[in-house]
């Protein structure tokens, strides 16, 4: 499945437009990882465990998205959007989710 934020796909022709698709993850953050961030945050410097569950998250909502649009009868999506929130009493929930067109392309 192609996957793109353009809304056009070089080379390729969209014969069918399915509708918008979404894809979403809400993801809990546990005390460990919390507790690493935090002293990153003192100390300075990235915090390797968030980024591992953001990038993670981001790659299940966007799985997720294609698997949709595929059940649509759709082989690409196109116009791809990715929104990150912060939810849950602390903030100790990412929320990611991903939209975009289900297309036909040939």
């Amino acid at each position: 499945m192609i996957t793109t934020t353009t809304p056009t796909i070089e080379g390729k022709r969209i014969v069918e437009y399915k509708g918008i698709v979404f894809g979403e993850v809400i993801a809990g953050v546990n005390f460990i990882k919390d507790f690493a961030a935090s002293i990153t945050n003192i100390f300075g410097g990235r915090s390797g465990s968030y980024e591992g569950e953001l990038i993670e998250a981001r790659e299940n909502a966007i799985r997720e998205m294609e698997s949709r649009a595929k059940r649509m009868g759709a082989n690409a999506v196109v116009g791809v959007d990715i929104d990150y929130e912060v939810l849950g009493q602390g903030g100790n929930m990412l929320m990611v989710t991903a939209s975009g067109t289900a297309v036909v392309v040939e």
